[in-house]
């Protein structure tokens, strides 16, 4: 095909004949427009190329960002349902404490009281169900002292946060028998209760993990409160992990996790095996709860 229009054209002298029809218009520069239009598709077919181009990139940017997405809800989908398997079992546990704990020391109680109204005259058998349902009474106010506490640390409302780590300290190193060291520093005392409620339950978290865990001997809890916020360390010499091979956290480090990422912070966990963990804590602190003098550079 291409042969045949060669000779065709060589016959018909077309590129003469093209050249002399197009020599008329020299006077008004018309014979530039072939070359302008040539000019113009290459230009179109560069950008059109440009443009198909960025659109494949935003395509597979797109993509990259919706395969983010979907994991990021397939990850909140997976923490809600083990947030509330923790919920449910935290619920069955005190259901069973309830009934089997509260109930009996209940029916001690009512045995005593029934002994109390039997024993008549009989002084020596009146002071003994006394005896025994006050003994009852204290078991039953323990106990649910100890539910409440579950539920919420009624230390931190009494005590403060520095106050009610030190006492969680000392008291898991007198169930544990693990040496508990707690240091603080900083404005401490007017935070708000988000920040207390995820500090104490981060290190609540932390103190049961290398009790279970990371069978260590000792734990180290340092918070301090600087001009850029609060930041939480929780060290132990226990047997360590490797963090890059484990492919999930435990729910109790998920929750913690959750819950600093609530508070505007971050929680990161580092350990080798053979070195211990070391949990850091970074929480923004408000300005109103910050000295006077950060106020003021702020």
């Amino acid at each position: 095909m291409v042969l045949a229009w060669y000779v065709l054209s060589s016959a018909l002298d077309l590129h003469e004949s093209f050249v002399a029809w197009i020599g008329r218009f020299e006077r008004w520069q018309f014979d530039e427009l072939p070359f302008t239009a040539i000019v113009l598709a290459v230009g179109l077919s560069w950008y059109a190329r440009r443009r198909r181009n960025e659109l494949r990139a935003e395509l597979a940017r797109r993509e990259a960002a919706e395969g983010h997405v979907a994991a990021l809800l397939a990850h909140n989908r997976e923490l809600a349902q083990q947030l509330i398997s923790v919920q449910e079992a935290e619920r069955l546990s005190l259901a069973r404490e309830l009934h089997d704990e509260l109930g009996q020391r209940c029916s001690a109680i009512l045995v005593e009281t029934a002994s109390l109204r039997r024993a008549g005259d009989d002084r020596a058998a009146m002071l003994g169900a006394a005896a025994r349902a006050d003994v009852a009474a204290q078991g039953l106010y323990l106990l649910l002292r100890g539910m409440l506490g579950r539920l919420r640390p009624a230390q931190l409302d009494a005590l403060g946060l520095p106050a009610a780590l030190q006492d969680l300290c000392e008291s898991w190193e007198t169930r544990s028998g693990v040496a508990c060291v707690f240091h603080h520093d900083g404005p401490l005392q007017a935070l708000p209760d988000v920040l207390n409620i995820t500090v104490y339950r981060v290190v609540q978290e932390s103190l049961t993990n290398a009790l279970r865990h990371a069978r260590a001997r000792s734990v180290r809890i340092v918070l301090l409160a600087t001009a850029d916020g609060l930041q939480l360390t929780v060290q132990d010499d226990g047997q360590g992990m490797d963090v890059a091979a484990s492919s999930r956290r435990g729910l109790g480090l998920l929750g913690a996790a959750e819950r600093a990422a609530a508070a505007g912070g971050e929680l990161q966990v580092h350990s080798e095996p053979g070195a211990g963990v070391r949990l850091q804590l970074r929480l923004p602190l408000p300005l109103a709860a910050a000295p006077n003098a950060w106020r003021e550079a702020a």
